[in-house]
């Protein structure tokens, strides 16, 4: 047994036998944290129930929990690749307690796993403890035997965890592997500590206190425990490796790299390879768990991931995209235990490809760019920082990249001010970054759910219940009445009305009461189940403990349905069309329009939105049945169920099947089979109709369309109907000849702007105009001058008039001033061989200046101006005549 995958199993097994329940990892993206950027280790997904906010049903727990640190306050990326033990993505390991065993059990569980089940020699392993956790030690001697020379007490922070300033914490201990004395390094605690021959395994953390400030700690009535051992770091110990990078699943990836690359993992390629097999297992899963490549928050770390394995795979002499070749082999290593990777397959293969084919450019671009800024430069010389900084943030090119680049000419980058510009860059980052997750008021709801349970939702069966009010909230706290006019949360024990989730907008409806009503204006879901009705009283006293009658709005909840229905077989209609990569990135499901995002590279053609148009309307024609059924989520999967990537689900979910599919491989079967908590139409006819008004991207690799349903859809296509009715009636031809009709006028539109515009300038070529200067030049200061004032020329058209004036004087100063639609522009032209002594800019500021207006811009040679004094064009013209007697 020493297979990653076996270790894992072997892992859960031995605490599900010793009582403990296996919950599966929470995904990437945290949803109870908003200071954390990605999941960094196990107890994440518990850190609600360490502090109190939420209560489980079990109080045992073990996992294998997908962690990632490549952003934001824990950061390996840099030194990936580099050192035998640093990933951004790895596996944390972990067995915890929430109130019920305590170190004594914890010591024993974490010491009989790794001798007996595991095998490790006892005179291999070694553990620290807090100095003043005597507990700890005393506990080592008797359960392990461990003699005090191999019990080594740190006094440092290094073992003790804290949460953050305040909340649980307590003393830690940590498990070392002694891999032996022919690898430098000595035990923690001593000079050579940071050596590699002593290695941490397993860290068991006792939280037996709170923090409530700086200086006062008090014991928690329910100690808790939380481990972690790396599952990469306990793989390379059991399988006889000093490097985790040597353990069976690098092999196997690394291996691939060799294959596909056609380069050996040796020398100094060695890191690429590393690089390359740790970076494709990030990207992979962040994606699975719906991240993806964008310039901000996760997606930037996302694709900062993904071009560095991307450079790297260029530096073994890719010249093609080839990471998204690698991914098989991935999947079939780690798909069978987080099948999610297996779902999300397509949709990572294909952002794979399309982001490695984008870098491939940038990478071109940006060696250009480099070539260019260091034209001239000697041996010695220093790139700018923030030269290198602008290649590195704005086109993608790393900073080791062009360092490598320059390497061969002698020419270094000054690296201070490199680092004061990324210095800038993380402070601007770190002032936008707002986190993210969905408990920012957990301290709020979860004690309230505590105290109450979860709402019981009526809303799937009927639209009027009654309730009980169990909370009561004015301004965020607690209250035992509100008066009319007021605006308060409502919890009641049981409600119809569904609470805003999946992407469908919360119901609103009314409660009524003995001497009171009230306005529902909003439901949310909250703590885990608790539905918060946001609401006003429109009259009367609400009061804690009254019973209300509850009642949705019908129409509204209907539309909604209807929506929601929609944007279920709008999925699959895309999946149809576009690909099985296609995947739900967001959704917004109202009463008046559905919005659907989905993972798709590029533009749909509108050919490709009619036919999905086409085949979701088929479906609602068929007007079968829609069926909801409860399932284990596995079942549901491997029925074909599609779920959200990332999206957490219970041990029972509702699946959502509607329709018959008519053509292609699923011909015969199901069309849509969906994971939904959502509320749904009875039969795909109660949709009435599908109608797609837009499609547009939303960010790389994100689209989105948005659809109207039913009444509406109905109202928007009658609508444009009697659009095209009344421009028919305006053309004078019927409906079906009005797209033919107004072609032909546009098109004779054209034409006449066209033969307008040169009548105007045979117009202004020919004799005198009221208030303007002879047609024929005069001469002024030696100098031959032509000057008018032109009604109805545009200022874009008085150019070409000036040239053509000018090429016909000969030698001289041309000043057109046109006059259209109240606004007057001035274009003075003055031919090449007077430029030296008259400027066209002086004249045309001259000119404008006349007219009430400041400046004017352009050439020696020609120049252009305006002002608002239309009516004093003829001075404009004037004060150009003037300037030149004077010149």
């Amino acid at each position: 047994m020493s297979g990653v995958n076996e270790i894992r199993s072997a892992f859960l097994d031995y605490f599900a036998a010793n009582g403990h329940e296996r919950v599966a990892s929470s995904p990437l993206v945290p949803r109870n944290d908003p200071t954390l950027m990605f999941t960094n280790a196990g107890m994440v997904q518990f850190k609600n129930v360490f502090t109190g906010l939420e209560k489980r049903l079990y109080d045992r727990a073990a996992t294998a929990q997908k962690c990632v640190r490549a952003g934001g306050k824990h950061n390996d990326l840099d030194n990936v690749g580099y050192t035998a033990r640093h990933h951004t993505f790895f596996e944390m390991l972990g067995n915890f307690s929430f109130g019920d065993y305590f170190k004594d059990r914890a010591i024993e569980l974490a010491w009989n796993l790794i001798t007996r089940e595991f095998g490790l020699p006892k005179d291999k392993l070694l553990v620290t403890v807090y100095s003043q956790d005597e507990d700890a030690a005393a506990l080592w001697r008797k359960i392990a035997g461990l003699s005090d020379d191999r019990i080594i007490r740190i006094p440092t922070s290094d073992n003790f965890w804290s949460m953050g300033e305040t909340g649980p914490c307590g003393p830690c201990s940590e498990i070392f592997f002694d891999h032996g004395d022919h690898i430098w390094g000595g035990p923690p605690g001593s000079p050579e500590e940071d050596g590699d021959r002593f290695i941490e395994i397993w860290n068991l953390v006792f939280m037996q206190f709170e923090q409530l400030g700086p200086d006062e700690r008090v014991s928690l009535p329910r100690p808790s425990i939380d481990t972690g051992m790396g599952l990469e770091r306990v793989a390379a110990v059991l399988q006889g490796v000093h490097d985790n990078y040597d353990i069976d699943l690098f092999k196997a990836l690394i291996a691939a790299v060799e294959n596909v690359i056609g380069s050996r993992a040796e020398g100094e390629q060695r890191a690429s390879h590393r690089v390359i097999a740790d970076h494709l297992r990030a990207t992979a899963f962040l994606i699975a768990d719906g991240v993806l490549p964008s310039n901000e928050g996760r997606g930037y770390v996302l694709r900062r991931i993904m071009r560095r394995a991307m450079r790297h795979a260029k530096l073994l002499g890719a010249r093609e995209p080839v990471l998204y070749k690698l991914l098989p082999v991935l999947v079939s290593e780690m798909g069978r235990a987080y099948p999610e990777l297996g779902r999300a397959e397509s949709l990572i293969s294909e952002t794979l490809k399309l982001e490695e084919k984008r870098f491939l450019q940038t990478l071109d671009r940006g060696l250009a760019l480099l070539t260019e800024a260091t034209d001239g430069m000697e041996e010695g010389a220093k790139l700018s920082g923030e030269t290198a900084f602008k290649l590195y943030d704005t086109y993608g090119f790393p900073l080791d990249l062009t360092q490598d680049a320059l390497r061969s000419r002698g020419i270094d980058v000054d690296l201070d001010a490199f680092k004061t510009a990324m210095e800038r860059q993380k402070a601007e980052a770190r002032a936008s970054w707002a986190g993210s997750g969905e408990a920012s008021s957990d301290a709020v709801w979860y004690p309230i759910r505590d105290r109450v349970g979860a709402t019981e939702f009526l809303g799937y069966d009927t639209e009027k219940a009654e309730g009980v009010v169990v909370a009561l909230l004015r301004e965020g706290a607690e209250t035992a009445e509100a008066g009319e006019g007021e605006e308060v949360s409502v919890i009641v024990n049981q409600t119809p009305f569904y609470g805003e989730s999946g992407g469908q907008l919360g119901d609103a409806g009314t409660m009524r009461g003995e001497g009171v009503t009230v306005e529902v204006l909003d439901t949310q879901k909250v703590a885990n189940g608790l539905f918060v009705h946001r609401a006003r009283v429109v009259s009367g006293r609400l009061k804690m403990g009254a019973a209300l009658e509850l009642e949705v709005d019908h129409a509204r909840r209907s539309r909604i349905r209807a929506n929601h229905s929609a944007t279920h077989l709008l999925h699959e209609a895309l999946r149809e069309v576009l690909g099985t990569h296609v995947a739900q990135k967001g959704s917004m499901v109202g009463p008046d329009r559905l919005r659907f995002d989905f993972s798709h590279p590029k533009p749909i053609e509108f050919s490709e939105l009619e036919t999905v148009e086409r085949l979701a309307n088929a479906v609602v024609l068929q007007n079968e049945p829609v069926e909801t059924r409860l399932m284990a989520v596995d079942d549901a999967i491997a029925l074909g169920a599609m779920a959200l990537f990332g999206e957490k689900y219970g041990d029972e979910v509702r699946v959502v099947s509607m329709g018959t599919a008519q053509e292609g491989e699923k011909a015969g079967r199901t069309y849509s089979l969906e994971l939904c908590g959502g509320t749904h139409v009875k039969a795909t006819g109660d949709i009435g109709l599908v109608h797609v008004l837009s499609e547009s991207a939303v960010g790389a690799g994100v689209r989105r369309i948005e659809a109207l349903t039913g009444a509406a859809a109905r109202d928007h296509l009658r609508e444009q109907e009697a659009r095209v009715r009344r421009m028919a009636q305006l053309l004078k031809v019927g409906p079906g000849e009005a797209v033919e009709r107004l072609e032909a006028v546009v098109d004779e539109r054209r034409r006449f702007e066209r033969e307008l515009a040169e009548a105007r300038k045979r117009l202004a070529m020919a004799g005198p105009a009221e208030g303007a200067s002879p047609a024929q030049p005069k001469e002024i200061g030696g100098v031959s001058f032509v000057g008018r004032v032109i009604e109805g020329v545009a200022a874009k058209d008085l150019k070409g008039l000036v040239d053509e004036a000018k090429t016909a004087l000969g030698s001289g100063v041309v000043a057109f001033v046109g006059v259209a639609e109240g606004k007057a522009s001035v274009v003075v032209g003055v031919t090449p061989d007077l430029t030296d002594r008259i400027d066209a800019v002086r004249l045309a500021r001259e000119a404008s200046a006349a007219m009430g207006g400041k400046g004017g811009g352009g050439r020696p040679d020609m120049a252009q101006a305006g002002g608002p004094e239309a009516d004093k064009a003829a001075d404009a013209v004037s004060a150009v005549e003037a300037l030149l007697t004077a010149l």
